[in-house]
């Protein structure tokens, strides 16, 4: 297909790139899902938006974006369709760590203006450390978008000694290793309920190497890039695309169920679904909570990105806006459900989108970055207990 974005993205067209792009993508739904994975086509397409570069630094020809502004264009991807939504969000969030790397090997890896990059950050490899770098083995699962990805990384526990190389808190030593996607060996296993296309299948390397300059620690280490945009939460930026992606699936929801209940019949009834007061409560109720979750985000990324501009991002808005990104993804399946529930039998067809939406945001909220342990460390934090803010 050709991209409606022509020219040059910059930070202000981007998602005016994306709004163009949305009605080709959310065409191709069907098309997506069958193939397990989005069309080359397609993926050149949002390359052209340049939605892959949106948090690289401006010094290595990225848009180095405020979050918000990523966080409006995942969601208006996810509207249009939630697999492509999500391997946008991956490609997008996981280049961050252009900030990271030391600059030669960000330059390397970030060199040409369409290069994706994708993997899982969760330590489920191993590394030795051996003459100028890492010997890497790991096997990964929800690799999503690893397909099309020029780059993946992997997260790997460091080994010494043939057991893992301990730090003084007590927890093992982790570094985020950079694999060409040559090197990288790709398994066919997402056979998934949900997001069905998003390619999100097993990665696994056996030992390969890897140079020192292409490893990082987002735990212990420091961005290398001395600009807001890498002194805003590197966790939080990780995360954000998951409620971006969640709140524009909710948000196609609630289009469905109002376009639907215009025209679907109640024979008991005699009357309109829009006509039904349970129907008007639950769009009301789904609109109210989708809005104010998403303004919650909102307010949590524009505060955490203004402390970002003049010193460390504290511990007490790392901690709000982790809860505003879960709490969205909560509150997003629950408008999906309350949408899914009003239509009532018509949405469990394939023929409806609806059914789509439920499991798109069913498979998104198993992630872990929103899962039930995130709230239970924010709640130990608000209630003054300890509590582990290192992933914050």
């Amino acid at each position: 297909m050709t991209s409606p974005a022509r020219e040059r993205p910059t930070a202000s067209t981007l998602l005016s790139h994306v709004q163009a792009l949305a009605p080709h993508v959310a065409a191709r739904s069907d098309e997506i899902e069958a193939a397990r994975t989005l069309p080359k086509d397609l993926v050149r397409a949002l390359a052209d938006t340049g939605l892959f570069r949106a948090v690289i630094p401006e010094a290595y020809g990225g848009l180095e974006l405020h979050p918000a502004r990523l966080f409006e264009a995942l969601e208006t991807l996810a509207r249009a369709d939630g697999s492509t939504g999500w391997c946008g969000m991956i490609g997008a969030a996981t280049a961050v760590t252009s900030g990271w790397l030391p600059e030669p090997a960000a330059r390397e890896v970030f060199a040409t203006p369409d290069v994706i990059v994708g993997g899982v950050a969760a330590p489920l490899g191993h590394a030795e450390r051996v003459e100028g770098g890492y010997r890497a083995t790991g096997h990964w699962t929800w690799a999503s978008g690893s397909q099309h990805s020029d780059w993946l990384v992997g997260g790997v526990v460091l080994m010494e000694g043939g057991a893992p190389r301990m730090q003084a808190n007590g927890m093992p030593e982790t570094r985020l290793l950079f694999f060409p996607a040559r090197q990288v060996a790709l398994h066919d296993t997402w056979f998934a309920s949900g997001l069905c296309g998003t390619g999100s299948g097993d990665m696994a390397v056996k030992e390969v190497f890897v140079p020192e300059s292409h490893g990082l620690s987002l735990m212990s280490g420091r961005p290398t890039v001395e600009r807001p945009l890498f002194r805003f939460p590197v966790f939080g930026m990780l995360a954000l695309g998951i409620p971006a992606v969640a709140l524009g699936i909710a948000r196609r929801a609630i289009d469905e169920l109002v376009a639907l209940a215009s025209r679907k019949t109640l024979l008991a009834e005699r009357r309109l679904l829009a006509a039904r007061p349970a129907a008007q409560e639950a769009v009301a109720d789904a609109e109210a909570t989708l809005r104010a979750a998403r303004a919650f985000v909102l307010e949590t990324l524009h505060a955490a990105f203004d402390e970002a501009t003049r010193q460390e991002v504290s511990v007490r808005t790392r901690a709000e806006l982790r809860l505003s990104l879960t709490h969205a993804t909560r509150s997003a399946a629950r408008v999906v459900d309350r949408m899914y529930e009003a239509a009532g039998g018509t949405a469990v067809f394939r023929a409806s989108p609806l059914q789509r939406c439920f499991r798109d945001i069913h498979t998104a909220t198993q992630h872990a970055m929103v899962a039930p342990a995130t709230m239970e460390l924010l709640g130990s934090l608000l209630l003054g207990q300890p509590a582990d803010t290192s992933r914050l």
